[in-house]
C-alpha cells in the first residue's frame, strides 16, 4: 500500500513525460497578469468586470478542448494499431518464410536470412520515413551494401524494401521452393505491410486543420486574459495564483493534444518506435536460430 502511494506521488510530481516544461511560460504570464489586475484592484481601479465571464462561456471552451484532445488521441491510437498490425504481419511473414521456403541449394538459407532481415529493415525504414529522416547506418547492417546504396536514393525506402521482399518470394515460387497457395498467403501479408505504411502516412500527412488550431489558441489566450477581470473582486490577492492554475489546466490540455497528434516523433508521449524496431530485430534473430523440423529440402510440385 505504501509503495502504491509513493508511486502515485512520484507520478504526480514527475516532469518527464508531462507538458509542464512546454507551457510554463504561459502559466507565468497568466499568473503575472492576474497579479497585476489584483494590484490595480487594490488601488481602487475599475478592473473588476464579472460580466466578462459571459464573453466565452467555460462550457464552450471545455467542449473545444475535449474535442481537440479526443481528436489527437484518435490519431495516436490509430498509429499504435497500425504499428501493432505491422509487427504482427512481419512476425507472420518471417515465420512462414522460414518454415515454408524449401532449401534446395547451399545459398538458400543465407537468402532466407537476408529476406528476414529485409523485413526488419522495412520496420526501420518505415520509422525513418515517418520521421522524415534519411536512410542511415541502422539499415546498413540489415542488407548488402549494394541494396543499401540503392535504398539511399529512393524517395520511399519502405516501398523499395517491399518490392525486394516480393521479388524474393516470386523467385522462390519460380524455383518451386513455394507452391501457389503459400505464395498467395505470403503476398497477402506483404500487402498488409504496405497497407500499414499507407495508414501511417495518412495520419502523418493529415494534420489538424490550421484554422481550427489557430482559433482554439486565440480563444485560450482571450479566456486567460479576461479571467482576472472576472474573479478579482472575489479573490483579491489570490487572483494571480488562480489565473496561473487555470492557465496550467487549459494550456496543458491543448499542449497534450498538440504533442500526441503526431505519434511518430521523439516526444516523451510518442510511440516507442525505436524499441519496437529493436524488438523486431531480436524476434527475427531468435527465429533464425530455429531449425524447421518439417524442412524437406525437396522441390515442391
Amino acid at each position: 500500500m505504501i509503495t502504491e502511494k509513493l508511486k502515485w506521488i512520484n507520478t504526480t510530481l514527475q516532469l518527464k513525460g508531462s507538458v509542464t516544461r512546454k507551457i510554463y511560460k504561459h502559466i507565468l504570464w497568466s499568473g503575472a497578469f492576474g497579479f497585476l489586475i489584483s494590484i490595480l484592484y487594490h488601488f481602487k481601479q475599475p478592473v473588476s468586470q464579472p460580466i466578462l465571464g459571459s464573453v466565452i462561456p467555460s462550457i464552450v471552451l471545455g467542449l473545444l478542448l475535449v474535442f481537440r484532445t479526443n481528436t489527437a488521441y484518435e490519431r495516436f491510437w490509430e498509429g499504435r494499431k497500425c504499428w501493432g498490425s505491422l509487427v504482427n504481419n512481419i512476425r507472420n511473414l518471417a515465420r512462414q518464410i522460414w518454415v515454408s521456403v524449401d532449401e534446395i541449394s547451399p545459398d538458400d538459407k543465407e537468402n532466407k536470412i537476408m529476406a528476414l532481415n529485409l523485413l526488419v529493415a522495412f520496420a526501420v525504414a518505415t520509422k525513418l520515413h515517418l520521421r522524415g529522416e534519411p536512410v542511415n547506418s541502422e539499415l546498413q547492417e540489415l542488407m548488402p551494401s549494394t541494396k543499401y546504396l540503392q535504398l539511399k536514393i529512393m524517395n520511399n525506402p519502405p516501398i523499395e524494401l517491399a518490392f525486394w521482399i516480393g521479388d524474393y518470394l516470386q523467385q522462390q515460387y519460380n524455383r518451386n521452393c513455394l507452391n501457389s497457395y503459400q505464395l498467395t498467403s505470403l503476398q497477402e501479408l506483404l500487402n498488409n505491410l504496405v497497407d500499414n505504411l499507407g495508414a501511417c502516412e495518412r495520419i502523418l500527412k493529415t494534420p489538424m486543420p490550421l484554422a481550427y488550431a489557430i482559433h482554439l489558441k486565440q480563444l485560450l489566450i482571450l479566456y486567460c486574459f479576461l479571467l482576472p477581470f472576472q474573479i478579482v473582486q472575489s479573490l483579491g490577492w489570490w487572483t494571480g495564483l488562480v489565473a496561473a492554475l487555470v492557465g496550467f489546466t487549459v494550456f496543458g490540455i491543448e499542449a497534450i493534444g498538440l504533442e500526441i497528434e503526431n505519434p511518430f516523433g521523439y516526444d516523451a508521449n510518442d510511440l516507442p518506435l525505436d524499441a519496437i524496431c529493436k524488438t523486431m530485430k531480436r524476434n527475427i534473430d531468435d527465429l533464425i536460430t530455429l531449425t524447421p523440423s518439417a524442412q524437406t529440402y525437396t522441390k515442391k510440385v
